[in-house]
């Protein structure tokens, strides 16, 4: 059940497009002033070492956040010219590697953290399950001297997120959230609670943000995800946006080789209407810098 471990993973194809979208969809949501409510509910350790064991071994940064930073900011050479939102994201990367060698990888808990803002009074929920890295993150946070206005909790996030929704109401009134839910997906089940999940939460909170992560993998569950969320969407009468990207097969790998993971996608609902011209712009460029083979592509679709 605890087998799992995204540090194998920090800094991947999938980690970028679904930071990108995050913090697209965040900075959007700001340019109000009202407190906004965020959860993540599967957070993971929280921060990463891109040159540590885990990491290493994977070596899946390499071919995510490492090449894009090589091509859109190298030491020398011209740069690959990117997206506004391309750039917003790669500036929170370098933020937490001053020194200009990448060595960190932020997860999504500080990359929500990086944009909260203390005069809003955002609040900032995180819930991680597994013993190991529900311990390192209490740790990673507890040096960030937050507060109250960062909750950790060891807790299955599915069921966590129930109680915050709705969330309570700012200054103003008004109550708003965003909830990011990206599960390891590692047991089949998780497709089908991801939408249960979001069939109650529209229930509870139908103007809230939600942000699902999602692989692109050949499984049922996994092919029928964003249809079923899709629905659910239009059930509620709720604007939604399907984004995924695909960097395809290494071309060294032969046959028998076991591909990994080459596609994911973001579905989102209640997206802001900046979002998806946003997306199509910076898709594009991620395909050109990190597409690799067969089956390489990306595709932005909305409904509502």
């Amino acid at each position: 059940m605890f087998s799992y471990r995204h540090a194998f993973h920090a800094g991947n194809h999938a980690d970028v497009i679904k930071h990108t979208t995050l913090i697209a969809t965040l900075r959007h949501l700001m340019q109000k002033e009202p407190a906004i409510t965020l959860v993540d509910t599967h957070a993971g350790a929280g921060l990463y070492r891109l040159d540590g064991d885990y990491a290493e071994t994977g070596g899946e940064a390499k071919d995510g956040v490492v090449k894009l930073m090589a091509a859109c900011r190298p030491a020398q050479g011209t740069p690959v010219p990117a997206s506004p939102a391309l750039d917003d994201y790669l500036d929170l990367i370098a933020g937490f590697n001053p020194s200009g060698s990448l060595r960190v990888y932020p997860g999504s808990p500080f990359v929500l953290h990086t944009l909260m803002r203390t005069a809003s009074r955002d609040k900032l929920k995180l819930f991680e399950l597994h013993p190991t890295d529900g311990k390192t993150l209490d740790a990673n946070i507890a040096q960030l001297e937050a507060g109250r206005s960062i909750t950790v909790v060891r807790q299955d996030g599915f069921e966590g997120l129930k109680p915050l929704l709705p969330p309570p109401p700012s200054a103003t009134g008004s109550r708003r959230a965003l909830v990011l839910i990206d599960p390891s997906y590692e047991i089949k089940s998780d497709y089908a609670k991801v939408s249960t999940c979001i069939q109650d939460s529209l229930k509870r909170f139908p103007t809230g943000t939600y942000l699902v992560w999602y692989p692109v993998i050949p499984r049922t569950e996994a092919h029928d995800l964003p249809k079923r969320l899709k629905t659910l969407c239009n059930q509620a009468q709720r604007p939604w946006l399907n984004a995924t990207l695909a960097i395809g097969q290494d071309p060294s790998h032969g046959p028998d080789d076991r591909p990994g993971l080459t596609a994911s996608g973001m579905f989102v609902i209640n997206p802001p209407h900046t979002l998806k011209p946003a997306l199509q712009q910076t898709l594009t460029i991620l395909l050109d810098v990190l597409g690799r083979g067969r089956g390489k592509g990306q595709s932005v679709e909305s409904g509502g």
